[in-house]
């Protein structure tokens, strides 16, 4: 993961190994190589786990997950205005991601992605609440709107609140709200046209 940021900031982070995120970001916004690669190392995997579940694509995820990353560096002497890097990190994750899905629904690419979520995405089981297996969990979410899916990922697979989650989506948590009903409501029934030859099956889960 992040094959090619590593190499480039490889200057071990000795003597870093315990500092507070406020002291990392303080270094990285004195351009401090070694603070950046222990960022990489400690919250790397946050901006391409969402990646990975938006999008489907381990490639694609890889190049969200550096451009995400590259952008703080890149933001060195802002760094000190960054609240949190988690927070950060996924809010630029996921407006990534939608800016992709929106280039990737323009190229009519959606039956490719459900293709690629199948096969390479693991935990889409938490769509177990819906009583449906994780293999057509996996192809529900990939016909989704972008910003509803983006809402089912930040929800269950990051597991953020909805004033959090709304905060990165640029939303009052009304609207979030709304947004979420709707792609749960989505998801309820593609899962259950998935479902429709079993007998009294597609009822299971309402209510």
């Amino acid at each position: 993961m992040i094959r090619s940021i590593a190499p480039a900031f490889a200057l071990r982070p000795t003597g870093l190994a315990g500092t507070d995120e406020g002291a990392l970001l303080a270094r990285i916004a004195r351009r401090d190589a070694a603070a950046f690669r222990l960022v990489v190392e400690r919250y790397g995997a946050i901006p391409h786990r969402i990646a990975a579940r938006m999008l489907g694509s381990p490639v694609d995820a890889e190049d969200i997950a550096q451009e995400a990353l590259l952008r703080l560096w890149r933001l060195a002497d802002q760094a000190g205005t960054v609240r949190s890097v988690p927070g950060w990190l996924q809010t630029v994750a996921t407006n990534l991601c939608l800016d992709r899905l929106r280039q990737r629904s323009r190229r009519s690419e959606t039956d490719d992605l459900a293709e690629d979520l199948a096969d390479g995405t693991p935990g889409a089981d938490v769509l177990v609440m819906q009583g449906q297996a994780a293999h057509h969990a996996r192809q529900a979410i990939a016909r989704l709107p972008d910003r509803q899916r983006a809402a089912i990922v930040l929800t269950y697979y990051e597991e953020l609140s909805n004033a959090a989650a709304a905060d990165m989506l640029g939303m009052t948590i009304k609207a979030f709200e709304s947004l979420l009903f709707r792609a749960r409501s989505a998801l309820r029934q593609e899962l259950s046209g998935v479902r429709q030859d079993e007998p009294e099956g597609s009822d299971h889960g309402h209510g």
